[in-house]
């Protein structure tokens, strides 16, 4: 009962996230923080299943949605976009969990701008 439970749990997501292109509208919204956030903004976002965190990962470590790293054409640098502020992502505790069971699977990042992308 639980393991059908979950399946159809995770198929109503997929459905939902499809329907309502929650995908796209992610996307859409990290790439205007690269152009919208000037140094010094911080871009916090929290995210609740791994392909969301894969998009919020790639856009603060290498300033796209793809996760290329753009490097700078004569030195061979990478150029960096994002200062990540710290090296894990800030999860739950096992009292906020036991709090808000939907809180499980969250995951909180930040990242500083530090340079403009112009």
């Amino acid at each position: 009962k639980f393991e059908e439970s979950r399946y159809l749990a995770k198929v109503f997501q997929a459905i939902r996230m499809e329907v309502n292109q929650e995908m796209e509208a992610l996307k859409e919204c990290l790439t205007q923080c690269v152009e919208v956030l000037k140094p010094g903004g911080r871009l916090v976002m929290m995210s609740y299943h791994s392909l969301e965190d894969r998009l919020v990962k790639n856009i603060m470590k290498t300033g796209n949605i793809e996760g290329i790293e753009e490097k700078d054409i004569v030195f061979g640098t990478s150029k960096k976009v994002f200062k990540l502020l710290g090296s894990k992502p800030i999860v739950p505790n096992e009292e906020e969990i036991k709090n808000n069971s939907r809180a499980r699977s969250a995951k909180l990042r930040v990242a500083e701008k530090i340079e403009s992308t112009n």
